[in-house]
């Protein structure tokens, strides 16, 4: 296994379940301590983990949002695959907003074959993302900057919206569950997307497996308000039926290494 296949586990195993073990880890990859130890060291200089005695926690609590640089490490083929399907979603000729965050960022790099295509962002990096695609016209939304994520956010973000209408929004998520509907966790960016929700005919959610029956900190909107979730396999037969009854329609797309998307009503 590879340094970078040991560290995506470690950092996705964190996700999991909150810390790992240096004997575990050890005993998993059939490699020695010395080599974990490094990964472990690694990675906390970029601030994703907490070494401790034999082994190493989250670098945040679960109740905070992770750092980007942690978020863009983990589930990444379940990201890839879930932007190809959302994608596929929206025509030649509409316009659409597309949200920040790591799934967000995907869907921008799965757009660049779309022609005609009028793209709006709240995102600094998915607008780097799009700059030199001669066939998608660009907008970015004004605000303030968010460091680390990049994203715009306030007063003028906000009221840019209440003069636009678009076909489609890619609203990412924190959280998702038909108690709570879809949260986030930075209050300013939920009022971001809650305006970008009020200038859009239809809203796509785009979040893998580990966001479903979770909640964070700030409610977006009610799951009655989105029209399709698009996720991936992992999602319960429970989730789906509960989505179904609501008029949600779902997109369930395998892992890249299992091929193309299953759709589901």
């Amino acid at each position: 296994m590879e340094p970078h296949e040991r560290q995506q586990m470690i950092l996705e195993r964190l996700e999991r379940v909150g810390h790992v073990r240096v004997s575990e880890l050890t005993d998993e990859v059939s490699v020695s301590k010395m080599t974990i130890r490094r990964d472990l060291e690694v990675l906390e200089r970029e601030g994703l983990l907490t070494r401790m005695h034999g082994g190493a926690t989250r670098a945040a609590p679960r109740g905070y949002e992770p750092p980007y640089a942690l978020r863009a490490r983990v589930e990444l083929d379940a990201k890839q695959s879930i932007a190809q399907s959302a994608a596929a979603l929206v025509g030649e000729g509409e316009s659409v907003i597309v949200d920040g965050g790591t799934t967000g960022l995907e869907i921008a790099r799965a757009l660049h074959d779309h022609s005609k295509l009028t793209v709006c962002t709240t995102s600094l990096r998915v607008a780097a993302e799009l700059a030199d695609n001669a066939r998608i016209r660009l907008m970015i939304i004004g605000g303030t900057i968010r460091p680390g994520e990049r994203s715009l956010s306030g007063e003028l973000a906000e009221s840019a919206f209440s003069n636009l209408r678009f076909d489609a929004l890619f609203l990412t998520a924190s959280g998702i569950s038909i108690a709570d509907g879809i949260t986030e966790w930075n209050l300013d960016d939920a009022r971001v997307k809650r305006a970008a929700l009020a200038s859009a005919r239809r809203v796509i959610v785009v979040a893998d497996a580990t966001k479903l029956e979770q909640t964070a900190f700030a409610k977006v909107c009610d799951i009655d308000r989105i029209d399709v979730l698009v996720t991936d396999t992992r999602i319960s037969h429970d989730l789906e039926q509960l989505l179904a009854e609501r008029d949600v329609h779902v997109v369930a797309t395998p892992l890249a290494e299992f091929g193309g998307p299953r759709r589901t009503a």
